[in-house]
């Protein structure tokens, strides 16, 4: 990803700000969407199609995950080897959506497209991620 874009998208051409950017944006993302599954799954599975239980327990998860990411994007200097943690697991996150969507979910036409979408946001969270941890790479320590 060209330097020039993250600059655009992150409004900075720091890339430690970029980074950080990056990660509080995950954070905002993930904690939103925490917050729906775990607060209302009962709603939002029938919307979707999907159980309820797996809902909750997905939305307790992306809230402690999204304290995390926030945490890391809080830093000044955020770690490469935690910020890498977070890139594998959002990459494995929109994977595992896909692989769910086809393997063993059974979602309504809404979750047909909710899935897919979610994952996407994801996997660019992560490219945005991966891109400026490796312009941080260049600067000097």
């Amino acid at each position: 990803m060209s330097h020039t874009l993250l600059a655009g998208l992150s409004r900075t051409t720091e890339p430690r700000t970029m980074l950080r950017r990056f990660l509080v944006l995950d954070a905002a993302v993930t904690g939103a969407g925490g917050l729906a599954y775990a607060s209302a799954p009962g709603p939002l599975g029938r919307l979707l199609g999907v159980d309820a239980t797996l809902l909750r327990g997905l939305g307790v998860f992306l809230l402690a995950y999204a304290a995390v990411v926030g945490y890391l994007g809080s830093r000044p200097r955020p770690p490469a080897d935690p910020v890498k943690l977070v890139v594998d697991a959002n990459v494995l996150w929109a994977l595992l959506s896909l692989v769910a969507l086809v393997a063993w979910l059974e979602p309504s036409k809404a979750g047909r497209l909710w899935i897919p979408a979610q994952a996407a946001t994801v996997a660019c969270l992560a490219a945005l991620q991966w891109s400026a941890l490796r312009a941080t790479a260049g600067q000097a320590a």
